[in-house]
């Protein structure tokens, strides 16, 4: 089992970067694929970034291809996503999920945990 904790929301301009971090309880993360998904007020929650346990293999929605980066610091237990070039349309609650022994994946209902979710929110 994994317990999860978002940081590093905030509000921000049009173009400024902000680095989100997924800290996580338990000695086996290492072995936990992990995603990151966002939900904006009135729209459903959507894969945004994933990492794979074995090789670190990573996936991005085609939204943020080219301006976010998904790493993981597995000495650290943390998951960060590095978000550039931000847009108004990034703005949503952003959360980390993570599965066990599994690659990652786009698909919320593979991911068993989830964390309570920081806010983002760009302003044009």
């Amino acid at each position: 089992q994994v317990q999860l904790v978002e940081s590093g929301g905030g509000l921000v301009q049009a173009g400024d970067s902000l680095r989100l971090s997924c800290a996580a309880s338990g000695r086996t993360f290492s072995r936990y694929a992990v995603g990151w998904f966002r939900q904006a007020p009135g729209k459903e929650r959507e894969f945004v970034a994933g990492i794979s346990w074995s090789d670190s293999s990573t996936y991005y929605a085609d939204s943020v291809k080219g301006r976010f980066t998904i790493s993981r610091d597995n000495a650290k237990n943390t998951v960060d996503l590095q978000m550039n070039s931000l847009k108004p349309e990034d703005t949503a609650v952003y959360y980390c999920a993570a599965r066990y022994f599994s690659g990652a994946s786009g698909v919320i209902s593979d991911y068993r945990y989830w964390g309570q979710g920081t806010q983002v929110t760009v302003s044009s």
